[in-house]
């Protein structure tokens, strides 16, 4: 019964629309943007979201002028996506150590 229930529930999956498998080219790049830039963008967004809390909670400390839910919900903002990339970051290096305790 389960293994009739899960070759439903996998035969209703639809791929998602307006999306295709990036197709290399002859140099072998698949043509999108490298994973350096893409991580450079990631940290740049977590570091505009951290500097985003600290102003909010600057405004309510100081100027008595923002909202402290505001000022909470940056900040939990910038926490949790800090998290994430601390998170991601270990991954990266798990992988690498994992390629460098490979024999050649």
């Amino acid at each position: 019964m389960t293994d009739m229930f899960i070759r439903n529930q996998l035969e209703s999956l639809k791929p998602i629309s307006g999306v295709e498998p990036q197709k290399p080219d002859a140099s072998g790049a698949a043509g999108g943007p490298s994973f350096g830039s893409v991580l450079k963008d990631a940290i740049s967004d977590i570091t505009k979201l951290q500097n985003d809390a600290d102003q909010a909670i600057a405004s309510v400390q100081l100027e008595d002028a923002g909202s402290i839910h505001e000022a909470m919900i940056a900040l939990e903002k910038a926490g949790i996506s800090f998290q994430v990339m601390m998170q991601v970051r270990n991954k990266i290096l798990d992988a690498y150590q994992e390629v460098m305790r490979m024999q050649v």
